[in-house]
């Protein structure tokens, strides 16, 4: 595969980073042979190893960014964290560090699934019960059924989305495509969900954010809510370009400011074409200053 793309890709071109199915270890099999064919050290691909280039955070990144966003649209409502009941769906590593920092932040998780079914802890999974997770999934490779064997406060439920299965305020969305429909967010809402941010790409269907934005709730969608890992891609290509590397508190402070940023930015463009009242339409508003940022390059390069 990197014999061929190679050719398309460089430090100063463009940077591929990885995605489902595509951790570490596939990226330095990647870089290996980019190495091998150009004879170049540079930082070409993100999500690199730690003693080779890559960047403390970066598998945290988008978990992280996931919950910052949150809190920021929590912070609009005057809300915050904690307190708050949080389902979580998936248990890979944008679940299990979003479940950190909610954790951190004061928040109880109480579901986590996979593609076989979710465990539902009423206790909350945190302490010795994330340290099992991260353990489960990240070493065994096991399925999260085995939760409820290992710990009684945990309940499993086979085939079943965690969407509606116990009260929540905030759901994150953290598995994969088109997980949360129509009828998921409606029950999401009589759980008491207020507000949901998209952990995994594009997680909610059309007609289930339609629904969402219809009780106007809290709605982060994925192309900023998610932006976290692409985000902490960047910082890594920084430290690259620098020849430096940054302690896990710079980039997490980093990390941080540019989801508020994010945040501010998104609320800024809904507001201003066409927000009215308190609601903020987040999905508007991102979708708004996206297209603002790449339009205004163009034409400011000559490009149109």
């Amino acid at each position: 595969f990197m014999s061929e793309l190679y050719r398309h890709i460089g430090a100063d071109t463009d940077i591929p980073a990885g995605d489902i199915g595509v951790g570490g270890r596939e990226i330095g099999y990647m870089f290996g042979q980019y190495k091998r064919l150009k004879n170049l050290f540079e930082g070409v691909l993100t999500g690199k190893g730690l003693n080779w280039g890559g960047s403390l955070i970066r598998p945290e990144a988008t978990g992280y960014g996931c919950v910052y966003f949150a809190e920021e649209m929590l912070k609009s409502r005057d809300e915050s964290f904690a307190g708050k009941r949080v389902a979580i769906s998936g248990s890979g590593n944008v679940a299990q560090y979003a479940t950190e920092k909610v954790n951190e932040l004061g928040g109880k998780v109480v579901t986590l699934s996979d593609s076989n079914g979710t465990i539902v802890d009423e206790e909350g999974i945190s302490g010795e019960n994330w340290d099992y997770i991260m353990e489960l999934k990240n070493i065994r490779r096991g399925r999260v059924r085995e939760y409820s064997e290992k710990f009684s406060s945990g309940k499993y439920y086979e085939g079943k989305r965690p969407w509606g299965l116990t009260n929540a305020e905030v759901a994150l969305p953290c598995a994969t495509q088109n997980e949360l429909d129509e009828n998921d967010a409606k029950a999401l809402i009589e759980k008491g969900c207020i507000c949901v941010s998209e952990g995994a790409n594009m997680p909610s269907t059309p007609g289930a954010v339609e629904v969402l934005l219809g009780k106007e709730l809290l709605f982060g969608p994925g192309k900023a809510a998610n932006a976290g890992g692409v985000a902490c891609s960047g910082l890594e290509m920084s430290q690259n370009s620098m020849r430096l590397s940054w302690t896990r508190e710079e980039v997490d402070e980093k990390l941080h400011q540019i989801m508020v940023n994010i945040h501010k930015n998104c609320a800024q463009a809904a507001r201003e074409y066409g927000g009215s009242g308190k609601f903020i339409n987040y999905v508007n508003g991102a979708n708004i200053a996206g297209f603002k940022k790449v339009a205004d390059a163009m034409l400011d390069q000559g490009l149109v």
